[in-house]
């Protein structure tokens, strides 16, 4: 389940005779109402006044519709399994590829119908309109969020309501809606079930919700979740710890408070333990080390030099050691993390003995660039990561010599 994909939203999808058939008796109630003169657009069979998209009437579409009729059939078979957004997408589609001369012998059958027939038929088609009216997503969300609150709901309607959720939230009104909606109490409720697949898409629907979104951010850590999905990084699944460091990501993003309250949490140390674990998987690593990179561009950003998680030495070495793992986009990444903490690091030898092994690592990361550059596939990434390389050498040679300096001194 947690790599699951989110299940497209239905769109309105009729066959093109169904729908022809069902726009033409709509059409043609209206001419029967006798609301407007000829050539106007004519009232609505719900009794309101209907504006069509395309701004021409019936005799217009009828005309274009005469037209195509005599072009042959190949534009209408054509059409068979087209999509339609809305009901009136497919009602002008589906009068205008109407048989013109079937449309007429049915207007003149309605205009003998009673004023008494004439009401019911609008009733009827009223009643029909209603149970095929697309609904908002703001009603969409809503029935998701009451399978979500429905304790008697199905293991598989809850998996199903999640996965709507994460397509309903990606608009950012919707985000800003599931609070409104009552909907962000039940998702956060849900990392703690039982089952692997709700906590992960629950941490999934989370990180969508929350991307890029200061708004919903601090109302998901107001609410406690953080606790909860640093917890589930230390999760021996790989999809579920994937999935709860999206969601860290995405809360603490641009976000001081998000990144403080991660600190609190220790959040640090399960980015260590998933670093330090040889089970996991690079593709996991490589998350880890992209979101340090940020938190400490994010301080450096805001002017503070140093951050509290460098007093924690084994997750700096850790971090040191990505360099050695021989997957180069994850040490691409781990050496644009390091970077970032030299920037961090105050003029102090026990600040860069954290950095115990750095040359090590970037003299065994010169060799390996140097075979790879003689790999033309290769060869143009590899020249990139040694240009990294170099720069952070060089910066970590420029500190080394300035605390000697200072020692000598």
């Amino acid at each position: 389940m947690a790599g699951a994909q989110p299940q497209q939203r239905h769109r309105c999808r009729f066959p093109a005779l169904l729908a022809s058939l069902f726009a033409t008796v709509l059409l043609l109630f209206s001419p029967a109402a006798g609301a407007v003169e000829k050539g106007a657009n004519r009232s609505s069979l719900l009794g309101q006044p209907r504006q069509w998209a395309t701004g021409k009437d019936e005799g217009e579409i009828l005309a274009e519709a005469e037209a195509r009729g005599r072009g042959g059939e190949d534009s209408a078979a054509g059409e068979q399994g087209r999509e339609f957004d809305s009901l009136d997408g497919m009602l002008q589609w589906a009068i205008g590829n109407s048989d013109p001369d079937k449309l007429r012998e049915k207007a003149e059958e309605i205009e003998r119908l009673s004023a008494d027939e004439l009401l019911k038929r609008q009733l009827e088609i009223k009643e029909l309109m209603e149970k095929l009216r697309m609904p908002s997503d703001a009603e969409l969300m809503k029935i998701a969020i009451a399978d979500l609150n429905n304790s008697s709901a199905s293991l598989e309607d809850r998996k199903r309501a999640l996965q709507e959720l994460f397509v309903l939230v990606e608009p950012i009104d919707n985000a800003n809606d599931l609070e409104k909606l009552g909907g962000l109490i039940p998702l956060i409720q849900e990392l703690n079930n039982a089952d692997e697949g709700i906590r992960t898409t629950s941490a999934w629907v989370l990180g969508k919700a929350s991307q890029n979104n200061v708004l919903v951010q601090n109302q998901i850590l107001t609410y406690g979740a953080l606790e909860r999905l640093v917890k589930m990084g230390y999760s021996s699944s790989e999809g579920e710890a994937a999935k709860a460091l999206y969601a860290i990501s995405s809360l603490i993003r641009d976000n001081e408070h998000g990144q403080v309250l991660f600190l609190s949490e220790n959040g640090y140390a399960m980015l260590q333990h998933i670093l330090s674990t040889a089970s996991n998987s690079v593709r996991l690593q490589r998350k880890v080390v992209s979101l340090l990179a940020y938190v400490a561009d994010f301080q450096l950003s805001t002017g503070k030099l140093h951050a509290p998680f460098l007093s924690n030495h084994h997750f700096i070495i850790s971090v040191v050691h990505m360099i050695s793992v021989p997957d180069l986009d994850l040490q691409e990444k781990a050496l644009l993390a390091v970077r970032s903490l030299l920037q961090l690091t105050s003029d102090d030898a026990a600040d860069l003995q954290m950095f115990s092994g750095l040359d090590d690592s970037l003299e065994a990361l010169r060799v390996q660039l140097d075979v790879l550059t003689s790999n033309d596939d290769r060869r143009e990434y590899a020249l990139e990561v040694e240009i990294l390389r170099r720069e952070v050498q060089i910066m970590f040679q420029q500190k080394f010599n300035e605390v000697r300096c200072c020692n000598i001194s």
